[in-house]
């Protein structure tokens, strides 16, 4: 029996996932509104055979700007430098279904796939941040159920856009006067309660078929829509057990709504610091540690409960759930709620432990320890069903992924778990995934 293959997609953020990374001396000097850095970290990820890379994003300024940058240039127009700079890594951005029309969305994730020869994916996000619907002429975000409501009629329109061109269709004759063949190309004449689009999409139908659809969503509504639509499912995932349960849950639900699970990818994130040893490696997380202000991490998790004051707290209180509102009541994102409230009652932490933990990478799994450590871990959960393979989240750029590079990846090619060389161009042939169907698949062109 073949050994299964783990997927590793590389998220960039900032300087590094640490909230202190931007202080350290082994971070970037580069600025992060620099492309040159985007470019050289991309380079080393594709060096390093990676799935993808991916890029998060928010639609306003964070109240912590004087105190980091958690902030960088717009993805999508990254990913545009980036697919001129790189021949197969896969390249994925953000972008929101709250606040974007659909069929500029569309065009835009097209014309990325055509430039980057089909290795684009969309990260399909929900916006919840007050700041940010005051941005686009909204008093007030718009409340969860809604926000996922639109979403599902966007992805009607966006994949009905996609799929309005036949492969065919383009048939660049100059000799005999023809372009395309107009009966290949159909509007989607979509006509929904929120949005009503008659296409076709000006631009035809890409390598790959459509961008990947990735996700994140981990609260109910999010879990039902992830398995519906997501090709690729981010995830907040602390411990393997909650991990185990979670990839079971997505792929139990992806079954019932008539899809192959394993069309569908679990790529928990994964925040490793290493060093030679653990003691070494401690040392490093200890130095981290001391660069990070409790009170910004104050900031950042109220913030994550909508704006729920938490400054009455002491650093130095054993938390317990009743001290943030209950996960299913806030409207902001419930996923992330729902794992911090979960670490409270199974760890009892102080306030200032808790925000020492979501410091490192904001609720995802943490390492400390050496790359054989790592391996093994990695090698479990894969083994174990909590992952198809991991959303690598280094503390600091690029060192921690020139470590991760350099010390982890031979040990997972020697171990079978990681291809040592792309086998095809396309992210869905790196994530083994099938081309979507298309409307004239039972028609002659």
């Amino acid at each position: 029996m073949a050994t299964k293959q783990l997927h590793l997609n590389l998220f960039v953020h900032s300087r590094g996932h640490h909230e202190a990374s931007w202080r350290h001396p082994k971070a970037t000097p580069r600025s992060v509104f620099d492309i040159a850095y985007y470019q050289e970290v991309v380079k080393k990820a594709e060096a390093g055979l990676f799935d993808s890379i991916f890029f998060a994003d928010q639609l306003a300024l964070g109240d912590d700007i004087a105190n980091g940058p958690r902030i960088g240039l717009e993805p999508i127009t990254v990913l545009a430098a980036l697919a001129v700079s790189t021949s197969h890594i896969g390249l994925i951005a953000t972008a929101s279904t709250t606040y974007t029309e659909p069929f500029n969305l569309a065009r835009q994730f097209a014309s990325l796939d055509h430039i980057s020869k089909g290795r684009i994916g969309w990260n399909i996000v929900t916006s919840w941040l007050a700041t940010a619907a005051a941005n686009f002429s909204r008093d007030a975000p718009l409340a969860h159920a809604e926000r996922y409501a639109r979403a599902e009629e966007y992805l009607d329109v966006v994949t009905g856009l996609w799929d309005s061109w036949a492969h065919d269709a383009v048939i660049d004759d100059r000799a005999s006067g023809r372009y395309a063949n107009a009966e290949r190309i159909r509007p989607i004449s979509f006509q929904g309660y929120h949005y009503k689009v008659k296409g076709p999409l000006n631009l035809p139908r890409s390598v790959q078929g459509r961008p990947v659809l990735v996700q994140a969503g981990s609260s109910e509504t999010g879990r039902a829509f992830a398995a519906r639509h997501g090709e690729a499912i981010f995830t907040a995932q602390l411990e393997k057990q909650a991990a185990q349960e979670f990839y079971a849950d997505i792929k139990s639900r992806a079954a019932a709504a008539d899809r192959n699970p394993d069309q569908v990818l679990i790529l928990p994130g994964l925040s490793p610091l290493l060093a030679g040893s653990e003691a070494e490696a401690q040392k490093l997380s200890d130095e981290l540690a001391e660069l990070a202000d409790p009170e910004v991490g104050r900031k950042r998790l109220s913030s994550r409960f909508g704006g729920y004051d938490l400054s009455h707290l002491p650093l130095d209180k054993t938390l317990s759930p009743h001290d943030f509102p209950a996960p299913d009541t806030v409207e902001a994102a419930r996923s992330r709620t729902q794992v911090i409230v979960d670490l409270v009652r199974r760890h009892e932490p102080t306030l200032r432990e808790l925000l020492a933990m979501l410091a490192g990478a904001r609720g995802h799994h943490t390492f400390v320890g050496t790359p054989d450590q790592l391996a093994d871990l990695m090698t479990e959960w894969v083994s174990d069903g909590a992952a198809d393979g991991f959303n690598v989240m280094p503390p600091v750029l690029p060192w921690m992924l020139d470590v991760f590079i350099d010390e982890v990846i031979p040990i997972l090619q020697l171990r079978g778990l990681f291809r040592n060389a792309y086998e095809g161009h396309t992210l869905r042939s790196h994530y083994g995934l099938a081309e979507p169907p298309s409307q004239f698949d039972d028609e002659q062109g």
